[in-house]
């Protein structure tokens, strides 16, 4: 995947000559939020990431009725990002290469049910528009043995996790799961994108 490597580095240098922006906000879904939000918190540009659920209604946006996989919701991670310093297409490169495996149907490694599907959640026509594009370059570039799965749905809402799962990998770095599932996608963004990638 040199190219997608090449795509980010050209584009973080395109990005930090831009003027100032407002900060913008993309929602993903891809398996246990652990290590979904712990990888985009060391993405340069990007200003916050909290953990919660998209995809269902308020009523069920509960850990325990989540884990059920019947609510509709997806464990996702809303990312706030300053687009002057790294884009919207460039956080997609780190979902699709680094954060998880959108080719796993309803689980991502250990972790299965619906609750745990790959998803792009848009707020704009524009995001609409640049997930799916990027998703038939993958496909048509052959990056993956195996069809993508990701869903591209409208974000109707994004609820909150638990506080006790906001910043998870960095509360609990030697938890049995977060070293098998979650360190290993740090080590992995920061060797596939390293002009991308911050210590905390």
């Amino acid at each position: 995947m040199t190219w997608i490597s090449a795509l980010a580095f050209v584009g973080a240098l395109s990005a930090s000559q831009a003027p100032a922006q407002k900060t913008e906000t993309a929602v993903f879904a891809g398996g246990c939020f652990w290590g979904v939000d712990a990888v985009f918190k060391h993405v340069k540009g990007v200003t916050r990431v909290v953990s919660g659920y998209a995809g269902g209604a308020a009523g069920t946006a509960d850990y325990e009725q989540v884990s059920s996989g019947s609510t509709g919701h997806a464990e996702s991670v809303e990312v706030t990002f300053d687009p002057s310093q790294v884009t919207y297409e460039q956080l997609l490169q780190i979902f699709f290469t680094v954060a998880h495996d959108p080719t796993q149907l309803n689980r991502q490694g250990p972790d299965v049910g619906t609750q745990y599907r790959s998803a792009v959640f848009y707020t704009s026509e524009q995001q609409k528009a640049a997930a799916q594009a990027f998703m038939a370059r993958l496909t048509r570039d052959r990056v993956f043995s195996r069809p993508i799965v990701t869903e591209v749905t409208k974000l109707d809402r994004f609820y909150r996790a638990e506080a006790y799962h906001q910043n998870y990998l960095a509360l609990h770095p030697t938890q049995p799961y977060i070293v098998y599932n979650d360190l290993p996608k740090l080590a992995e963004l920061k060797e596939k994108f390293p002009a991308m990638y911050r210590e905390l």
